[in-house]
């Protein structure tokens, strides 16, 4: 059932609305509840933030070794490691030479 058939006109402006020419305030951010019974324990750290720092490098190099092991780790070539500086290089100051008119660069092949 809309508006008209029920013998209501629609309201389009907010003359007629008395909040229209207040201010909007937000709201304010909920605070936890506050009950007297309740303790609220202090946050502690989990996972590797809480171990020891000898032992998270432990783990890590465990992980290393085993990826080297299973041959899913790569280890980058100087001209590898040189011809990614170059295109992090051109992608992180494309728009710096837009904006001074030079033309793009053409990718240099191998």
């Amino acid at each position: 059932m809309n508006a008209k058939n029920a013998g209501f006109e629609p309201q389009t402006t907010n003359e007629n609305n008395p909040q229209a020419s207040e201010q909007l305030v937000p709201d304010l951010p909920p605070r936890p509840a506050e009950s007297s019974t309740e303790v609220v324990k202090p946050r502690r750290p989990r996972g590797f933030a809480a171990m020891d720092r000898k032992l998270v490098s432990e783990i890590a190099r465990k992980g290393g070794k085993a990826a080297h092991t299973a041959g899913t780790a790569h280890e980058f070539t100087s001209d590898e490691a040189r011809d990614a500086g170059r295109k992090g290089g051109r992608a992180t100051h494309a728009k710096r030479r837009e904006a001074q008119g030079q033309p793009p660069q053409e990718q240099e092949k191998a």
